[in-house]
């Protein structure tokens, strides 16, 4: 019988690894064009093309008028919220904002000894959009995860777009969930099409400064076009995970956190790199034959492994970690005896979870740190979403005459050294008048 996930052992299986390492392949031809043709009848047509293009994708009929959800609604749907869910949330958003606020940054000012002030100002982005997907699974975490750092950055304005609802028992979380977040302008609108339509602006949305948040392909390539018209968080991958393990590990917490990525999705990839024996790769594909049974997303978690997922066993605990850093993984479960000196030597990573009693799923959900990662390998020079995502700095220079007595002969030699004559004499008018 064929296994779930396929074992590889380091250094054997480089090269069968080292594919296993690399991320789906996202700039497929025949998707761009689509995406392109979609942003451009979007920019040309507006709401008309949203329409059109909402009826196509999502089999749902709307108006224009019908585009934005009414701001009762969302308060409605946050009343008809079970009372426990709506408990869950308001941890959720506690925990997140706690965390968040202790990111704000303050403006600060130099002065030296000529009188000069030389100011960094910090100001938040006045208009975002938050991408919230709703094919796959309702998420409400993209709500907060997304919503709540703007807010402590001072974001005034919060526009979110998500596909209409095919089952409105399940978006109602996601509707809640922009309620709690002091969300008011909701727009049942997905796909490339939304990114496009907050990026250019219609007679419905209104234009934003920045897209954040998943979604699949077409939003992730919309976002990528765009980019330059509008900010973007990172050009979101498929998720990921990398459990990194010893023999201490318990081989059920290791498919566990496996599976908690895998269900995401068939393009999703779940990783673990061991530095025990054969016997520890064999436990662990038991354990997620045996939780994959149970699961009611087994087919997206059968196909994640057997496409992306890898048992790899390694030497030594310094060959496991050197895989790992390669690897750069959205989330790294750490398991090993000593799991926090193992995770200070973890250099690339989204987010690391540091013990066997640290399940990744609490850092989706209530940890309060954010979950929006980088993912394919760019934890390597890209960091998770942070209040630094929704604000810009100026760099502000105030001199005095002092000052430009002092600077200003230096500048103008600098300047005559380049060739730019106009920036020494700009010098010189002052200098000018001593």
């Amino acid at each position: 019988m064929k296994t779930i996930v396929p074992i590889f052992a380091f250094p054997r299986d480089r090269a069968r690894i080292e594919e296993r390492f690399r991320s789906a392949e996202v700039l497929e031809a025949r998707r761009l064009r689509a995406v392109e043709k979609i942003i451009e009848r979007v920019r040309r047509e507006g709401d008309r093309a949203l329409v059109d293009l909402t009826r196509q994708f999502d089999g749902i009929s709307l108006s224009a008028a019908e585009l934005r959800v009414p701001p009762a609604d969302l308060a409605a749907a946050w009343r008809a919220l079970p009372p426990a869910d709506r408990r869950v949330l308001r941890l959720a958003k506690r925990r997140i904002e706690a965390f968040h606020r202790r990111q704000r940054r303050k403006s600060w000012t130099l002065r030296d000894a000529l009188g000069s002030r030389l100011t960094q100002r910090y100001q938040p982005l006045e208009c975002v959009g938050i991408y919230v997907p709703g094919f796959l699974a309702a998420l409400p975490s993209t709500v907060l995860m997304n919503a709540i750092p703007a807010r402590v950055a001072g974001v005034a304005r919060l526009v979110m777009a998500t596909p209409p609802a095919r089952n409105r028992e399940a978006a109602r979380a996601i509707l809640a969930a922009a309620h709690l977040c002091g969300i008011r302008e909701v727009y049942q609108v997905g796909g490339a099409q939304a990114v496009a339509a907050l990026a250019f602006g219609t007679a419905s949305l209104p234009r934003v400064d920045k897209v954040v948040g998943p979604g699949n392909i077409y939003v992730t390539l919309a976002k990528r076009l765009l980019y330059g018209r509008i900010d973007i968080d990172s050009m979101a991958g498929p998720s990921e995970i990398l459990v990194l393990a010893d023999s201490t590990a318990r081989p059920e917490f290791v498919a566990a956190d496996m599976i908690s990525q895998a269900e995401h999705g068939p393009d999703s990839a779940a990783l673990c790199i061991h530095c025990a024996d054969a016997v520890f790769s064999r436990q662990i594909v038991s354990a997620l034959e045996e939780q994959t049974v149970a699961a009611p997303r087994c087919e997206h978690i059968r196909k994640s492994l057997a496409a992306h997922g890898a048992i790899i066993q390694t030497e030594t605990l310094e060959q496991a970690i050197g895989l790992a850093n390669a690897r750069a993984p959205e989330h790294l479960a750490v398991m090993t005896r000593r799991p926090r000196e193992t995770a200070r030597r973890l250099r690339n990573a989204g987010s690391i979870f540091v013990g066997p009693w640290t399940p990744e799923a609490i850092g989706d959900y209530t940890a309060g740190t954010n979950h929006t990662l980088p993912t394919g390998g760019t934890a390597r020079f890209f960091s998770p979403l942070s209040v630094d995502d929704f604000l810009r700095f100026s760099n502000v220079v105030e001199l005095t005459r002092r000052g430009v007595e002092r600077l200003g002969p230096p500048t103008i030699r600098f300047a005559e050294m380049e060739g730019l004559y106009g920036h020494a004499q700009a010098v010189r008018e002052r200098l000018k008048l001593r």
